[in-house]
């Protein structure tokens, strides 16, 4: 084996033991963040003098870590809660559903796990209507038309003969949500002709706006077999790519007039090992392009950051949620850089740490990562198994 080859093989390895002790680490803090006797994932755990304690309960958050969870189950590990049970603690009282972003989640989840019941869902919560019936449709608000874009066309792939019906409604979607999309490929945070706040704020989207269109427009080019969504994902993905950071950071607003970033702080944690990941994984393996170098090298910025701070927590199994600019200075970076070009800060003495997870992150760490752990070991009540699985679909 020559010299090259080697020091190929080295960093190999060194990955996978990464992205083991990621998932490794993921599993065990998700035991702390559920709720047993409400079935459901807290709101998030934080840091306090007398130890890190949950705080809320989010069904949300519980949509987004039984997602993860569930992508570690079809790899073979093992999930420290009953899913199943948990989707049947969502579906109890469906109150806490009056946004189109978390139909779309709903809908995404229960394509994923009881696809068989995606029916039921759609007559209980009136799918069909829900673009006129909601506030942030009707408000274009990206991000959570991405929620339902993704949702409707994980249904489609899963059941396409039975929700059919589903890909108007994703066409609907679809356009709306790239209404909001600039010509550098940068997504606003809400159509900016429906209210006040899309004239002031709409062309400013965050990381999240970014994201999540991402995955959505993948997933649908997949389910209505539309290449320009792919395209339109892939401009996306090449924007924030060539804005990412040197140490690679994922940058909080960019604006969708001229792609450029507005403002780089927070930089979050899951952005960094789960969203993005989860993002440019499923729009690469879609179009069979290569995003690991910057997926990496934005892993790389948990430990090697800004402020050289280990973000990841091994006594507490958490990563910690970002680090951060106080809040009168974030919004005048935010104001100033509207009209004139980021610069980046020459000093990291007012920046700090928020000592907060919540479920949500681990779980798109472990959507990320699952399949891509060739030694994965699942966790059970917190301890580990000696099963090991590679047999992700």
């Amino acid at each position: 084996m020559s010299i090259e080859m080697r020091i190929q093989s080295q960093r190999v390895e060194e990955i996978e033991r990464t992205i083991h002790h990621y998932n490794d680490l993921a599993v065990k803090g998700l035991v702390s963040m559920f709720i047993p006797e409400k079935r459901l994932f807290c709101f998030k755990l934080k840091q306090t003098p007398a130890g890190v304690v949950q705080e809320g309960v989010s069904p949300r958050y519980t949509v987004f870590t039984l997602l993860g969870l569930h992508r570690l189950k079809e790899c073979g590990g093992t999930s420290p809660v009953d899913i199943k049970l948990s989707f049947e603690a969502l579906l109890a009282d469906l109150d806490w559903v009056d946004n189109i972003g978390d139909l779309g989640l709903l809908v995404w989840l229960c394509a994923a796990i009881a696809p068989e019941r995606l029916n039921e869902i759609e007559g209980r919560l009136d799918v069909k209507s829900a673009l006129n019936r909601f506030r942030d449709a009707a408000r274009g608000q990206t991000m959570e038309l991405a929620w339902f874009l993704a949702g409707l066309s994980h249904g489609i792939l899963a059941r396409p003969s039975e929700v059919s019906h589903f890909k108007d409604l994703a066409v609907m979607t679809y356009r709306m949500l790239i209404k909001n999309q600039g010509e550098q490929g940068i997504f606003g945070h809400l159509a900016r002709h429906k209210s006040v706040a899309g004239m002031v704020r709409g062309a400013v989207g965050s990381f999240a706006d970014q994201v999540y269109p991402i995955y959505g427009l993948t997933k649908f080019a997949q389910a209505c077999n539309d290449e320009h969504a792919t395209q339109r994902a892939l401009d996306c993905a090449l924007a924030i790519c060539e804005a990412q950071g040197s140490l690679g950071q994922w940058w909080w607003h960019y604006d969708s007039a001229n792609g450029r970033v507005v403002d780089g702080y927070p930089v979050f944690s899951v952005h960094q090992h789960g969203m993005a990941p989860m993002a440019l994984f499923a729009l690469g393996e879609a179009i069979q392009s290569d995003f690991s170098p910057w997926i990496y090298k934005g892993l790389k910025w948990i430990d090697n950051n800004e402020l050289g701070f280990e973000m990841k927590d091994e006594r507490a199994s958490v990563v910690w949620r970002c680090i951060s600019r106080p809040i009168s200075r974030k919004y005048w970076n935010f104001a100033t850089r509207l009209v004139k070009p980021r610069k980046h800060p020459k000093s990291h003495d007012d920046m700090k740490v928020l000592f907060e997870c919540r479920p949500y992150e681990l779980g798109f760490l472990l959507h990320a990562f699952a399949d891509k752990d060739t030694q994965l070991t699942s966790i059970q009540n917190g301890k580990p198994s000696s099963e090991v699985g590679r047999n992700c679909r």
